[in-house]
């Protein structure tokens, strides 16, 4: 039985880059969903209630397909920081970063209309920041140029010379995309990258 059409519901690069580890052959959609946050909702609440709502907004038009969506909030004292956007609110960012302990909660959704296929999952990632100079937020921001990220900053480049810890069980959850979990429901949607 051949497998079915595989979709990753994202237009994030670094989403894709991960995926493609897994070897599998995917496509690409990028989902209509708004990202606003509902009042008084949790930042992990928030990731996980977006990686489905993109992973379903995907479904309705692809119902055959498997539709990965995944979404990364990060939580500084129980708000939201999303991504900056430009170079002064990156910089806005890192200012309140730098010091503290935050967690980047990230979630991953996997649907499949036609068989009723539906599971996700959060990876939960605490960091530690370290005490950064407003030099070296600007030096770090010319270079890396981290704007598309939540909490300014990306571990998989220059940004892991900002932190003084990262504690997690899923090494890709930071990145964007928990490869762990991912696997472990794309199983269950019978996609297997080790049995084809």
């Amino acid at each position: 039985m051949p497998t079915r059409r595989l979709i990753l519901g994202s237009t994030s690069r670094y989403r894709r880059e991960l995926l493609q580890r897994l070897h599998l052959s995917f496509d690409i959609v990028a989902p209509e969903v708004d990202e606003t946050p509902l009042p008084a909702e949790a930042p992990a609440a928030l990731a996980s209630r977006l990686a489905l709502a993109k992973a379903q907004a995907v479904a309705q038009s692809h119902p055959q397909a498997v539709v990965i969506g995944s979404d990364q909030v990060c939580d500084l004292d129980g708000q939201p920081l999303g991504k900056p956007g430009n170079h002064a609110r990156a910089v806005a960012q890192l200012q309140r970063l730098r010091g503290n302990s935050v967690v980047f909660h990230t979630a991953v959704a996997v649907v499949c209309v036609e068989t009723g296929y539906s599971a996700e999952d959060l990876s939960s990632v605490q960091v530690r920041y370290r005490t950064i100079s407003n030099a070296e937020i600007e030096t770090y921001l010319r270079l890396d140029q981290p704007y598309d990220c939540a909490g300014s900053s990306r571990c998989e480049a220059l940004g892991i010379s900002l932190l003084d810890a990262i504690d997690n069980d899923d090494p890709t959850a930071l990145v964007g995309l928990p490869l762990i979990r991912t696997a472990r429901l794309l199983r269950g949607a019978g996609i297997d990258p080790l049995n084809r």
